[in-house]
């Protein structure tokens, strides 16, 4: 049976670039993101390179979409081998200058989102672990995770929970065969870095292929293996 995929964040940069990997490893998708013309324009290009692929547009803050999109996937693929959360939001901000609402908008996509989302995949997850002795979700942190940053500390505090909690869930879910990796990058090309790109020409970041490729090599470990957390960095940063 085919495998399947359901990404978040997969309108664009690091989300398209693993939806492609992953249509390339013959994956079913689901695809997820809250602009639906954007989501709809990336479902027209998988399917240009004969992926199967659903798009769901859901705003991520909200649990019904959330659930629902989970659904939607179950129904048209009936199972669930790899989840990505990859959906994320970013705003920089002073500490004396952050809003209520843009602190929520963050934690809420980046954080409370991927929980639900273990919430309402495991279920499938454990499934298809217990058929092929693994599924694995992956889940986009950053490397603020590891360094926070000033500015950045609500969007650090976020990444940094992400990371938690694929330590907490890979000593819950591991023993089901259930393994979760944390992308930790650090300012890869895409929207959400055009911000930096007067400091970090767009061609000196790492690329979103680069991201897709540490998820390719997560499929060819065994059941055996697990990597809880992978660095990118560019060539000079001290930043490990």
């Amino acid at each position: 049976m085919q495998p399947a995929a359901l990404i978040t964040g997969a309108s664009s940069g690091i989300g398209l670039a693993i939806a492609h990997m992953l249509a390339a490893e013959g994956f079913g998708l689901t695809i997820v993101a809250r602009r639906a013309e954007k989501l709809e324009a990336a479902r027209a290009e998988l399917e240009a390179v004969g992926a199967t692929v659903i798009a769901v547009p859901a705003n991520l803050a909200d649990e019904d979409a959330i659930v629902a999109s989970v659904k939607a996937h179950e129904a048209k693929f009936g199972r669930l081998d790899m989840l990505i959360n990859n959906a994320g939001v970013g705003i920089g901000q002073p500490i004396d200058g952050i809003t209520v609402k843009h602190f929520d908008l963050q934690f809420n996509t980046n954080v409370r989102a991927s929980f639900l989302y273990y919430r309402e995949c495991v279920g499938m997850l454990k499934a298809a672990a217990a058929e092929r002795g693994v599924a694995r979700v992956v889940n986009t942190a950053s490397i603020t995770a590891l360094h926070p940053q000033p500015w950045l500390s609500a969007y650090s505090a976020t990444k940094a929970a992400v990371r938690s909690l694929t330590i907490s869930m890979n000593r819950e879910l591991a023993a089901s065969g259930v393994f979760s990796t944390a992308l930790c990058p650090g300012f890869v090309e895409t929207p959400m870095t055009e911000f930096a790109q007067q400091g970090i020409p767009a061609e000196q970041m790492i690329r979103p292929t680069d991201i897709a490729a540490a998820v390719q090599m997560l499929l060819r470990l065994s059941d055996h293996c697990i990597i809880p957390e992978i660095p990118f960095i560019r060539p000079g940063e001290d930043a490990l």
